[in-house]
C-alpha cells in the first residue's frame, strides 16, 4: 500500500466546519529509520508519540456536524504538524522524560526530507480543504492527565485560543453552561504559538477557529470518545451563534 502522510475523511461534506487532527497517528513511515525511531512499542503508544483518542473523536465530530476531517498519518514524533518549519521543536530530540533516538543526530538533510514527505503535504491538504471562504476550522488534540514528576492536571477540556480571538471564548461559554465541566483556558498549554498549524491556516487568515485540548484518559474507549463528540457537536455550533461569525 502506498504511504500517504495525511487521512482525509468526508472530504465533500458541506458543513462549514474542518476538522483537523495534527498528532493523530503514531506512525513511523517506512523512510524514517526503516520505520523505527529507536523506541520501544510502550513508549510509542504513550502521549509523546500522538494523541491518543484524538481521531477518534475528530470522525464522530466530522460525522456529527456533516464536515471534512483532515488528520496527519504520522508521528509527532517524526516531526510535528503543530510547529513553524522555523521552529527548534520541530524534530524533538527529548519528550517528557524520552530521548528519541532517530532524532538525536537527525542532520538538515533529514530534516527536509520530512518536511517535504510529511509535514508539507498535510499542510497542502489542510489549505485546500480549509480554502472555502467561511471555514470554521476546529483543531482537536488530547493531552496527558499527568507529565512526569509534574503535578496532575485537572481540566477535563481545555480550549486554546490566541488574545482578542472571538470564537473561542463563546465555546468556552457554552462548554461551562452546564456548570459541571473542569475547563481550561490556555490550559494545559499556553494558546497561541507563531508558526502553528492554527496561527498558520485560521488566525493568519482572519478564519474562526479554536484548539481544542482533552484528557485522553476521558476519550480512552468508545464510551468516552462518544460522549465527548456528542458534547462538542452541541456546543460548538451554540458558540458560533453567539460569536455571530
Amino acid at each position: 500500500m502506498t504511504y500517504s502522510p495525511f487521512i482525509i475523511q468526508g472530504g465533500d461534506r458541506p458543513g462549514r466546519w474542518l476538522i483537523t487532527c495534527d498528532h493523530a497517528s503514531n506512525v513511523v513511515p517506512p523512510f524514517v529509520g526503516g520505520g523505527d525511531l529507536g523506541l520501544p512499542e510502550t513508549d510509542m503508544r504513550r502521549h509523546i508519540a500522538y494523541d491518543p483518542g484524538a481521531l477518534a473523536v475528530s470522525t464522530l465530530l466530522g460525522e456529527y456536524l456533516d464536515a471534512p476531517v483532515v488528520a496527519s498519518n504520522f508521528s509527532r514524533l517524526v516531526i510535528d504538524p503543530n510547529r513553524g518549519e522555523d521552529d527548534p521543536t520541530l524534530l524533538m530530540q527529548l519528550y517528557d522524560g524520552t530521548i528519541i533516538p532517530a532524532n538525536r543526530h537527525a542532520d538538515e538533510a533529514e530534516r527536509e526530507s520530512r518536511l517535504a514527505r510529511c509535514y508539507r503535504p498535510y499542510h497542502a491538504a489542510l489549505a485546500e480543504l480549509a480554502a472555502r471562504p467561511d471555514t470554521v476550522i476546529i483543531s482537536v488534540h488530547s493531552f496527558t492527565p499527568q507529565l512526569r514528576g509534574r503535578t496532575p492536571r485537572p481540566w477535563e477540556i481545555g480550549i486554546l485560543h490566541p488574545e482578542g480571538e472571538r470564537f473561542s471564548p463563546c465555546l468556552i461559554a457554552a462548554l461551562q453552561a452546564g456548570g459541571d465541566l473542569c475547563v481550561g483556558i490556555n490550559e494545559p498549554y499556553t494558546g497561541y504559538l507563531p508558526g502553528d498549524a492554527i496561527d498558520t491556516h485560521a488566525t493568519k487568515m482572519g478564519r474562526p477557529n479554536t484548539l481544542i485540548e482533552l484528557r485522553n484518559d476521558l476519550i480512552a474507549d468508545d464510551a468516552g470518545q462518544q460522549l465527548w463528540a456528542e458534547r462538542l457537536a452541541d456546543s460548538l455550533p451554540q458558540a458560533l451563534i453567539a460569536s455571530g461569525l
